[in-house]
């Protein structure tokens, strides 16, 4: 699950970063800060699926992305909430949206790495040797 959740949130963030880039939707953000969090997506994008393509997935590194993702989503929710930027009404739920996603994201990568800590644990524990 967790390999899968790190692809997903790849793929969806390569995927918004592009049409951040290409398409620029007039959301009420402005044209710069467009730009720059479409770049950031792309590359956050191509990092998280990598990091999901890893045979087993440093736990630092996901700790990171799930950190990462719960203050992109307070953030978000936050920047729609508070009308940090003049956001347009379609603008307001793209940032919603998206932030609920993030959290999504971030509690399927926290299962799995919870799921794959628990498979280690198993796998690793000291075996009773009895001597006879």
């Amino acid at each position: 699950m967790l390999k899968f959740a790190l692809k997903l949130d790849g793929v969806a963030s390569f995927t918004m970063g592009v049409l951040a880039l290409l398409i620029r939707p007039e959301i009420g953000l402005p044209t710069a800060w467009l730009i720059g969090v479409g770049i950031f997506f792309v590359v956050y994008g191509v990092g998280v699926f990598t990091l999901g393509m890893r045979p087993v997935p440093d736990r630092r590194m996901v700790l990171l992305v799930i950190i990462g993702n719960a203050v992109w989503g307070v953030d978000s929710v936050l920047t729609a909430e508070l009308k940090w930027f003049p956001l347009t009404d379609a603008g307001v739920g793209l940032v919603l949206m998206q932030a609920l996603a993030v959290f999504v994201f971030a509690a399927l990568q926290f299962a799995g790495l919870k799921r794959a800590g628990s498979a280690t644990d198993r796998g690793t524990q000291p075996r009773s040797h009895s001597h006879a």
